[in-house]
């Protein structure tokens, strides 16, 4: 009975040393590390980044337009703020996901070499994202009043939404599926429709969206 004993224990001792050699065995040809599959690529990353930048701006637009103005101008620019601000807390959240910084240090990196490089303009050395209103666009806004103040901010917000859409749609020509390239068509789909509203309220007050020299992007499509 103690030989069996004896025989069974050494059996087990046997095969736990077997077990053991194929462990160290195997084990060079297991990884090591395991990393989690990116929740965004870099181009999404990129364009979300830009397009929250792009947002940002359009809800300053939005606040720095006379509140004595036109109430259906106003209106407008309060229903454009409220879907930039939404559309700006889901992208805020896509980055979150990504672990992924709200700023990007170069802006429309994320095109492809031969579009980033038509963003560039003749001494500039970064590329500007489409549409960009400057600081003393702004300030206009801020000191105009009235028919004026309308005027101003229809021109910039046509503008800025033209912009938008030009990065949208180099974002969904790019993509290739998921919900940041289904996000870039529908900013296509509802900026493309407010321009139209745009331009009808500018023409309304005399002005032809075709042929406004401070238009820095095509508009007319």
């Amino acid at each position: 009975m103690r030989r069996h004993n004896a025989f069974r224990y050494a059996g087990f001792g046997a095969l736990a040393i077997l077990l053991l050699a194929m462990g160290a065995a195997l084990r060079p040809a297991l990884p090591t590390t395991t990393s989690a599959p990116k929740v965004l690529s870099e181009t999404e990353i990129g364009f979300i980044q830009d397009m929250l930048a792009h947002h940002t701006q359009a809800m300053l637009l939005t606040q720095r337009l006379d509140t004595g103005a036109d109430p259906f101008v106003v209106g407008l620019a309060r229903q454009i703020a409220d879907e930039q601000r939404t559309e700006s807390g889901m992208f805020l959240g896509w980055l979150r996901l990504a672990d992924a910084p709200v700023t990007n240090d170069r802006a429309m990196a994320w095109l492809p070499d031969d579009l980033h490089g038509q963003r560039h303009s003749a001494g500039q050395a970064v590329p500007v994202m489409p549409g960009t209103v400057t600081a003393a666009e702004l300030d206009q806004l801020s000191a105009a009043r009235g028919t004026e103040a309308e005027i101003v901010f229809l021109r910039l917000m046509r503008r800025h939404h033209a912009g938008g859409v030009d990065m949208a749609a180099a974002a969904d020509a790019v993509l290739t599926g998921g919900e940041v390239e289904r996000s870039a068509r529908e900013i296509v789909r509802t900026q493309g429709q407010e321009i139209g509203l745009l331009s009808l309220l500018l023409e309304r007050r005399g002005v032809d969206p075709c042929q406004d020299d401070t238009m820095k992007v095509s508009t007319c499509r």
